[in-house]
């Protein structure tokens, strides 16, 4: 899942969600430098990872993806996985896209300090563009995805892949809304599960 899924998917604790925001900024071990609250979000991170890349919804979506991307296809479904929850935003939280993604761009700033250098480099851009918002409209979605194949210098194409989202964008918005039901329930069990371990070991 991408940027948006990770942190609705991490409750209302805020550290938790800039936990599960930065986690891919950590690796291995190193999360255990961070404050618990912390630690929580980049473990679920993971979790909710592994658990995405082996789901056989998840994997006939990107199978849709494969012949023209590649192994890029899993980023991609990510991002497009991203622009149905931000398209029917108000299925999932009571609170507005606009003013949810504002009130975590404000929590985020606030914490900038305890960030990873490649989060801390990539937040000014996502907020000057509001990528979270904007994951709402295919226009947005095109944006991220210009960017990403640009990080690829170019040899992803994965700024054509709106060409497959308009033409099966009923089958991914089907198979986002079955998986996403299943990933929630996930993600909560997982997140009281790593929230009891992690303090427990106080």
């Amino acid at each position: 899942m991408n940027f948006l899924a990770h942190i609705y998917l991490s409750g209302t604790n805020d550290l938790v969600a800039i936990g599960n925001f930065m986690a891919d900024g950590i690796k291995g071990k190193k999360y255990k430098a961070y404050p618990k609250d912390i630690q929580i979000g980049i473990l679920l991170h993971r979790e909710i990872d592994t658990f995405t890349d082996a789901h056989p919804i998840v994997r006939q979506s990107t199978k849709r993806l494969h012949a023209n991307y590649s192994h890029y296809s899993g980023v991609i479904v990510d991002i497009l996985y991203d622009h149905f929850l931000a398209k029917n935003w108000l299925a999932y939280s009571d609170i507005p896209l606009e003013d949810y993604v504002n009130q975590f761009y404000n929590t985020i700033q606030a914490h900038f300090d305890i960030l990873p250098p490649r989060i801390k480099k990539m937040l000014p851009f996502m907020i000057a563009d509001n990528w979270l918002y904007n994951y709402a409209h295919i226009e947005g979605i095109q944006r991220v995805l210009d960017g990403m194949n640009r990080r690829t210098k170019y040899v992803s194409g994965m700024n054509h892949a709106t060409v497959e989202l308009k033409k099966y964008y009923n089958e991914f918005e089907d198979e986002f809304t079955q998986f996403f039901t299943e990933l929630i329930a996930f993600a909560n069990l997982k997140r009281e599960e790593i929230t009891h371990k992690i303090y427990s070991h106080t």
